[in-house]
């Protein structure tokens, strides 16, 4: 039998006891919240950052890292309260802008965006729907009941400008945007887009991510 030495110093014999213990511990922690986030994490990673042959999106995707949201003054058309972007964070948001009245192309788009949340299903409750108006105009009052549930808000045109990706010569009017529930830019669509085609890709990143 191999004789087992004591250092004569109870005190370091303990604490060579508990480091070991200790140190199984904190791993064995790090591996239970490993597991518990991996399915988010994989998810988003899945979607936004790998992109494997044969993926197709009818939208531009954004690359979020190039479009941080700016810190803006808004406020609620309805009653002047102020209002932030983050209000509503947490879900997926559609987000249009109008920068003069809001005429024909204004309505169908405003009506597309709701038609593309309810065509979502049970996963509809996922989905915000914010109108940033970027001039004094006053939506009247069938207007704001066409879009009842859509945070209607008034906005900086100056920050939304810099924010929000367009093309050369167009301005952020031209589309309406599409946020993730961390605040992220991911998708943007011209006006006019195809609704079925639209769909399909509110479909898939709803149902490849695991969060919002």
């Amino acid at each position: 039998m191999t004789p087992q030495f004591s250092t004569g110093n109870p005190a370091a014999n303990e604490a060579g006891a508990i480091k070991p213990a200790s140190g199984r511990s904190r791993l064995t922690l790090f591996l239970v919240i490993a597991v518990c986030a991996a399915p988010v994490i994989l998810s988003y990673l899945s979607y936004y950052w790998i992109k494997p042959e044969g993926r197709t999106n009818y939208g531009t995707l954004l690359d979020a890292r190039l479009f941080p949201v700016p810190a803006m003054m808004l406020s609620r058309v309805e009653n002047n309260a102020p209002a932030q972007i983050q209000d509503t964070q947490g879900k997926w948001r559609m987000l249009m802008v109008t920068d003069a009245p809001c005429t024909r192309v204004c309505e169908e788009t405003l009506y597309q965006i709701r038609q593309l949340r309810l065509m979502q299903g049970k996963e509809q409750s996922r989905i915000e729907r914010i109108w940033l108006i970027t001039d004094q105009y006053q939506p009247p009052a069938v207007q704001l009941q066409a879009v009842a549930g859509m945070h209607v808000l008034r906005a900086e045109a100056a920050p939304l400008h810099q924010w929000l990706p367009v093309d050369a010569g167009k301005t952020p009017a031209m589309y309406w945007y599409l946020m993730d529930p961390l605040g992220n830019l991911v998708m943007r669509y011209p006006l006019g887009a195809d609704t079925v085609k639209i769909k399909k890709d509110l479909s898939k990143l709803l149902k490849a991510s695991g969060i919002g």
